[in-house]
């Protein structure tokens, strides 16, 4: 099993987010290369779960991807250690507090 989130992309629009369930996750935002920009969560304060989140996101990224989990926060820690330790830094589009008290992975 990968720690990565590798699942296909989706475009980014009203009608493929307004498709998912109000279900808890972790997501990524993609630009135009599929490159992550944004890594996010859709927690129990989430109203409509993933698909209010990416709701609020449509217009600022290209691509999405989910991953339905309960762990919605040590799975977006994870993913959020994961980016800094393949790329030196964390997704442009996330602000300072999601970047606060993370750890440091180093994934084989």
């Amino acid at each position: 099993m990968s720690l990565r989130l590798d699942k296909q992309w989706v475009a980014l629009n009203e009608q493929t987010v307004s498709a998912l369930k109000a279900e808890l996750g972790v997501f990524q935002l993609g630009d135009a290369n599929k490159d992550v920009v944004y890594v996010g969560r859709a927690g129990s304060q989430s109203l409509f779960g993933l698909r209010g989140e990416l709701e609020k996101h449509i217009g600022s990224a290209s691509y999405f991807r989910t991953e339905i989990t309960s762990s919605y926060s040590t799975r977006f820690q994870e993913l959020m250690m994961l980016h800094h330790a393949d790329f030196g830094d964390y997704p442009p589009l996330n602000s300072a507090p999601d970047k606060l008290n993370l750890g440091r992975l180093s994934p084989a």
